[in-house]
Formats: structure tokens, sequence, C-alpha cells
């Protein structure tokens, strides 16, 4: 159940589009997501009013074609699979959006089931603590 947030400097519609679905068909070909887990926020920065800084940082050249993708998603993937999703979404990106690889800045918060609640003000991927707390209406 991966939440996404996509921030792009000076992206139209298409182009978030396109970042979104990369980021989607990486998560479902590296991680095994449902395709139908499909949550995703996706912004588009001016560059005036809304912008986005980028650095050097580890010898990467970033420039303003940069975006950032943050990923929450249940703790429980391996280093290798996390190495791959990385690596899935910089070739999508750059494949469906043209996003320069360098430019693909990702990061992946991890937490646990507890701290899901997918509507109706239930946590439905666990037990409910209380026995007298149904999640029927």
């Amino acid at each position: 159940m991966p939440f996404v947030r996509i921030d792009a400097l000076r992206a139209d519609r298409e182009r978030l589009d396109a970042l979104g679905r990369a980021v989607h068909e990486a998560l479902i070909e590296t991680i095994g997501i449902p395709p139908d887990d499909h949550f995703q926020v996706l912004v588009g920065h001016d560059g005036v009013n809304s912008t986005l800084r980028h650095g050097t940082y580890l010898g990467v050249q970033r420039d303003d074609g940069i975006v950032y993708i943050a990923i929450t998603m249940r703790a429980g993937r391996t280093p290798e699979q996390k190495q791959a999703l990385y690596r899935r979404i910089a070739e999508l990106a750059q494949a469906y959006a043209g996003t320069e690889p360098r430019n693909v800045f990702v990061t992946v918060t991890e937490n646990a089931s507890v701290d899901w609640s997918l509507g109706n003000g239930v946590a439905q991927y666990v037990a409910t603590l209380d026995p007298t707390v149904t999640d029927s209406p």
C-alpha cells in the first residue's frame, strides 16, 4: 500500500501523469503491489511561487529537471528490492517523461500496518484492539 508524492519543477499535467505512471509501474514490477493500489499526489512547481531546491550532493549533477519522489509504505522490503525499485523508477521516468536519471531523487519511508487507514476511519491492515469495536457498518 504505497503512498507516493511526486514533486517536479515546471511540470505540466502530461509530465506529472507520465512520472506517476513510471513510479506506479516500477512499484508493480519490483515489489509486487497490486495494479489497483494506486495512491499518488502529483505536484508541479512553477519556479516562482513554489520551487524545488537541489544540490550536487554525492557528486550527482542535478539541475532544474529535478523530480522528488517520496514513497511511504509498510516495512518489509529487502535492500535488493529497494535498489531495483530506484533503478526502475529512473529508467521509466526517462522513458515516459524524459527525466534524466540523475534528476530522479527517491526516498522511501517505512512504517507499520497500524499506521494506515484506507478510509472509514479503520486501520484495515490490523485487527481492532478493542473487541467492542467492529469494522462493520
